[in-house]
């Protein structure tokens, strides 16, 4: 039985949609028309007076060492953090949606790092780092750990990695026990009955329907790589040197430190396009290969 809407009921309608349509004007349409204006000024965030400079602060941004760093760093960053990520958050669903006991014990506490904030996360490894770990190196007579990491320019990148990872791996850890248990069981029991292994019924059965959630969880990680910064900035604001220098922190500082704040919005710019390019190749792709396409 179809249900009609009357012209005042859909007014009302309206009328509930309008704080939300205001806030997304407001808050994010408008600075974003800005941001794109600034980029093409030498602004320095607060000064009334600028000057229009067309495209130099993006011919700058390609010829500045520090940003070519900092954009390799955050390249090679996000492209492990997607791989182990999605990766480790595959096994661990496997895991968790296995017949255990205690299953919902062992789901409520890796999900526990999602709820903490990076910043507090940042804090609470920052003195492991510093205070914990170096009293256990030393107790156990392993030189490399008898010093904090986050003061070693090798070694403080795979400490901030890892802190990432841990926060991070929830999500996407819930997001494909959804996508395991919306395959079909009897599909999976079929294939066992026609002899299948473990790797082929997972390729073949499993995976396709796994393509919406993988392709989800890459566009989440692609975007939290690209754009790290909470973790960075607390544990070593994007050193020793610049070996922990994110995209994100060199907009920052630019922006903050050093006044700098069209330049600063031009490298946010060209991040977002970076973003945007790669999150829309791979759900071209992905979606391409739909369910019983593999």
């Amino acid at each position: 039985m179809a249900i009609s809407i009357s012209k005042k009921d859909n007014l009302t309608l309206y009328l509930f949609t309008l704080p939300g349509v205001f806030l997304f004007i407001f808050l994010f349409l408008v600075p974003a028309i800005m941001a794109f204006y600034y980029s093409f000024t030498d602004w320095n965030g607060i000064s009334s007076e600028y000057n229009f400079i067309g495209i130099d602060n993006f011919i700058k941004m390609f010829t500045d060492r520090r940003v070519s760093y900092s954009l390799k760093f955050s390249l090679n960053f996000t492209l492990f953090f997607v791989i182990i990520t999605n990766f480790v958050a595959l096994a661990l669903a496997f895991m968790l949606n296995a017949k255990i006991k205690a299953k919902t014990f062992f789901r409520g506490i890796y999900f526990f790092p999602a709820v903490i904030s990076l910043v507090v996360v940042g804090l609470i490894f920052d003195q492991i780092f510093f205070h914990v770990l170096p009293i256990i190196g030393k107790s156990l007579g392993i030189e490399l750990l008898s010093r904090s990491p986050l003061g070693n320019k090798d070694l403080a990148p795979i400490a901030v990695f890892f802190v990432k990872v841990w926060r991070e791996i929830p999500v996407p850890t819930i997001l494909f026990i959804a996508g395991l248990q919306s395959v079909p069981k009897d599909l999976l029991e079929a294939a066992v009955i026609d002899g299948a292994g473990w790797f082929s019924r997972f390729k073949h059965v499993v995976i396709p329907f796994l393509i919406p959630v993988i392709s989800m969880n890459i566009v989440l990680t692609v975007r939290s790589g690209v754009m790290v910064f909470d973790v960075i900035k607390v544990m070593t604001s994007g050193g020793p040197g610049y070996s922990t220098s994110s995209i994100g922190i060199i907009i920052y500082n630019m922006g903050f430190y050093e006044m700098k704040f069209g330049f600063a919005t031009s490298i946010s710019l060209f991040l977002f396009l970076i973003i945007a390019v790669i999150s829309f190749a791979q759900i071209t792709i992905l979606k391409s290969k739909g369910t019983g396409q593999l």
